[in-house]
């Protein structure tokens, strides 16, 4: 059974419709995301890298977790059903700092996948073993920790490797470096 968004206006204002996530994608409607980055005591970050079978950004290291919401879904409930389908982490709503919004409009496979997002960003501090963690293989291929360092090394060259989120990167860095 095929997924439902709640569609947004571009000012992230709820419309009202409930469409399944291939006709968001297909028409470019407005929808809500999360994004989640796990940052230890040592300011280091956990990265995933997206599975082949992924349709956009395949074998490409992305954020520690991210997904839609669903019909219904609020960030927070979002988020923590993310972080733990996808890499196995279980955290209640305490763990979870909001950072900031973005809003990302990308095109994939010559247009025919149109991703229009308005991503909340939240934070999780904590030390986690990330060979404790149990990886969602339709999702994600595999993890790891990346230093501060190493990380903006990789937003400021464009790194090939690193799915593009510019503004959401730059963000994230301001955030960390007043913190790290």
């Amino acid at each position: 059974m095929e997924e439902y968004f709640d569609v947004l206006d571009e000012n992230g204002n709820l419309t009202g419709e409930k469409r399944t996530r291939s006709e968001v994608h297909s028409k470019g409607l407005w929808h809500k995301a999360v994004h989640i980055w796990v940052v230890n005591d040592k300011g280091e970050l956990i990265l995933q890298k997206r599975s082949h079978e992924k349709i956009t950004n395949p074998d490409m290291w992305t954020t520690s977790t991210s997904g839609n919401l669903s019909v219904g879904d609020t960030p927070i409930a979002g988020a923590i059903r993310e972080l733990n389908e996808e890499i196995g982490l279980q955290v209640s709503e305490l763990d979870l700092e909001y950072l900031f919004t973005v809003k990302e409009h990308k095109v994939h496979n010559d247009g025919k996948l149109i991703n229009n997002e308005i991503i909340d960003v939240f934070l999780i501090s904590k030390n986690v073993n990330i060979e404790d963690l149990k990886l969602q293989k339709e999702e994600v291929s595999e993890i790891k920790y990346i230093s501060l360092k190493d990380f903006e090394k990789m937003v400021k060259e464009d790194s090939a490797e690193l799915v593009e989120h510019k503004e959401l990167h730059y963000k994230l860095l301001e955030v960390l470096h007043n913190r790290y």
